[in-house]
């Protein structure tokens, strides 16, 4: 299959921008260099040429004319000197053919001109002095050999006008390249603000540049500053409900306790616990990584922290690959809860659980897999809605989640510009969760 025209476009802005202004410049360059060349060496120099042949033609009748030799070649060195001419006999064997540079191209008009208007021409040869043109022609006193000046009949110097004007577009072009540049950096910062505030970042922006990149600057501010009001709204009041959930909880508990121990009571207390579990994990979901700032952590260690405290808590978990590639801006309070989320449901479906790190030039794969039944790939999609139980056995009067594990983890990476991808895995058999953020 042909590639596309538009595969071998840049991508990025300053390079689509600087193919918009060479490419004008280019083609008007060529119009006008053809234009000139047509202009130069032909029109010019065909007038020149022919100028030149009447005025040899005007030698070669004075030699004609002459009632002998002598007077001949005295005559034609009087009116030669006047034109600034070197007139004599042939000296030496006649060229075979014209002689030029294949690069001349006036020499080629020059050739054609003479040949057209001067009768009896024998040969021109450019080879020798790029300042003279010798000219053989036949005469009644046999061949004359005529030097005349190169720039009697072209153009002194005609690449001047062409170097000057290349000159001159490669500097306007690096100027309005300068301004351009200047035009696109608000654009740039714009995108780069943005980029860092799907991560989770806030940097300091500046709306600047021209009215409607201004426009577009000052709509993200007020975006970012009504998303940031609605998230601190949102995490004052789970706070409040946080306190008004546990505390009749804590009542709750605190009446059991004092209850005699028997079954029922038991019973009552699994049921508390219970509701204390789904309660974490709905005020987990609903609050996020909100009220969490991002900071520069090693992601290693934090795996690392999270591997071990699974082990204490019983649970069968490895650690595989986790070469450290350096500190990763994140959250890590909150990579934690979405790494013990893929751990719990690890162990909770299979027996082992191993969690490795994958490094990238432009992100960090955090890797769960399990040797458990795994999930489908026609159901994986629905697996990462809230309050999803994919199983009956899954569902948490019988021991089960709320459904918000995967949910927890997904909203996690999206915070830092990534996505959580569900696989199989080909080593362990199961499920293969990544948790993929940017770097």
């Amino acid at each position: 299959m042909m590639p596309s025209f538009k595969s071998f476009l840049p991508r990025s802005l300053y390079g689509r921008a600087a193919l918009i202004l060479v490419v004008p410049v280019v083609a008007i360059q060529l119009v006008v260099s053809i234009a000139f060349i047509q202009r130069h060496f032909e029109g010019v120099t065909q007038q020149m040429t022919v100028a030149v042949a009447q005025e040899i033609r005007l030698i070669r009748d004075q030699i004609d004319a002459a009632p002998d030799a002598d007077a001949a070649w005295a005559e034609a060195a009087v009116l030669a000197g006047s034109l600034n001419y070197d007139v004599g006999p042939a000296v030496g064997p006649l060229p075979a053919d014209d002689g030029r540079y294949w690069y001349d191209l006036s020499g080629r008009q020059v050739t054609e001109s003479l040949r057209k208007v001067l009768p009896g021409l024998l040969a021109v040869n450019f080879d020798g002095e790029e300042s003279e043109v010798r000219i053989w022609f036949s005469s009644n006193e046999g061949i004359v050999q005529v030097s005349v000046p190169r720039r009697r009949m072209s153009a002194s110097n005609p690449h001047q006008l062409l170097v000057l004007m290349i000159f001159t577009s490669v500097l306007m072009t690096l100027v309005a390249y300068y301004f351009l540049r200047a035009q696109l950096r608000p654009i740039t910062r714009l995108a780069e603000a943005a980029n860092a505030f799907g991560k989770g970042q806030t940097i300091p922006y500046r709306p600047r540049g021209a009215t409607e990149v201004r426009a577009a600057g000052t709509a993200f501010l007020d975006m970012r500053a009504r998303i940031e009001r609605q998230i601190e709204q949102r995490t004052l009041m789970l706070s409040g409900v946080s306190h008004d959930l546990r505390t009749p909880l804590t009542r709750l508990r605190l009446g059991l306790a004092l209850l005699p121990e028997d079954g029922e009571t038991q019973a009552l207390m699994g049921d508390v616990a219970q509701m204390e579990r789904m309660v974490d994990e709905f005020l987990a979901f609903a609050r996020g990584d909100a009220m969490e700032e991002t900071e520069v952590a090693d992601p290693v260690a934090l795996a690392e922290a999270v591997v071990e405290n699974a082990r204490r808590a019983g649970h069968c978990v490895r650690l595989g690959v986790a070469k450290s590639n350096g500190p990763v801006r994140l959250r890590p309070q909150a990579v934690a809860r979405a790494l013990e989320n893929l751990i719990g449901n690890a162990v909770r479906f299979g027996k082992v659980a191993e969690v490795s790190l994958l490094w990238s030039d432009r992100a960090l794969r955090f890797v769960v897999e399990d040797d458990g039944p795994g999930i489908p790939a026609d159901r994986r999609d629905e697996a990462l809605r809230p309050f999803t139980r994919l199983e009956p056995e899954r569902d948490p009067n019988n021991g089960g989640g709320v459904g918000l594990g995967l949910t927890i983890a997904a909203d996690v990476a999206r915070s830092h510009g990534g996505q959580l991808r569900l696989l199989a895995s080909e080593r362990l058999g199961g499920l293969r969760a990544e948790l993929q953020i940017a770097r």
